[in-house]
C-alpha cells in the first residue's frame, strides 16, 4: 500500500479549509468578548485547520469535523446559543465534504454516517427557522 492512499483525503475539496475557520470561530464565540475576539478566534481556528491538514491524518480531520457537527447540532437544537447563519454554513460545508467521501477508498464514508444524518437534520432545522434578529 502506498503512502498516497493515506493522503488522498486531502484532495477532496478546499471549502472546509477556506470556510470553516470563520464559521467555527463564530460558533465558539460567546457574547461579551472584546471587539477583536472574533478575528483572533478565526485566526486560531485557521491555524488549527492548517495543522490538521498539513500534519494530521484523515482520522484526526474527521474527529475535527465531528466536533464541528456537535457545535452545529447544538445551535440547531437550541441547546447552545450561537450564530445560526454560521451554523448553517458550517453544516452545509461539512455535509458536502462527508458526502464526497463515498468516492474515496477506506472507511471514511461509513465512519461519517451518523454525522451526515445529524447534519442533514440540522440543515433542515436551520433553513426552516430564521436566524436570530430576523424573526418578526
Amino acid at each position: 500500500m502506498s503512502g498516497r492512499r493515506h493522503l488522498i483525503w486531502l484532495g477532496l475539496t478546499p471549502e472546509p479549509e477556506r470556510e470553516l475557520p470563520a464559521t467555527v470561530a463564530a460558533l465558539r464565540t460567546v457574547a461579551r468578548q472584546p471587539a477583536d475576539a472574533p478575528a483572533r478566534a478565526a485566526e486560531a481556528e485557521r491555524r488549527r485547520v492548517e495543522r490538521l491538514i498539513l500534519h494530521g491524518t484523515q482520522r484526526g480531520w474527521l474527529r475535527y469535523l465531528t466536533e464541528v457537527t456537535r457545535l452545529v447540532t447544538a445551535v440547531a437544537g437550541s441547546d447552545h446559543p450561537g450564530d445560526r447563519r454560521a451554523a448553517l454554513r458550517a453544516a452545509e460545508v461539512v455535509l458536502d465534504h462527508h458526502r464526497m467521501l463515498i468516492g474515496l477508498p477506506g472507511p471514511g464514508y461509513d465512519r461519517t454516517a451518523a454525522d451526515r444524518r445529524a447534519l442533514e437534520s440540522a440543515v433542515r432545522t436551520l433553513r426552516a427557522t430564521p436566524p436570530d434578529g430576523d424573526r418578526g
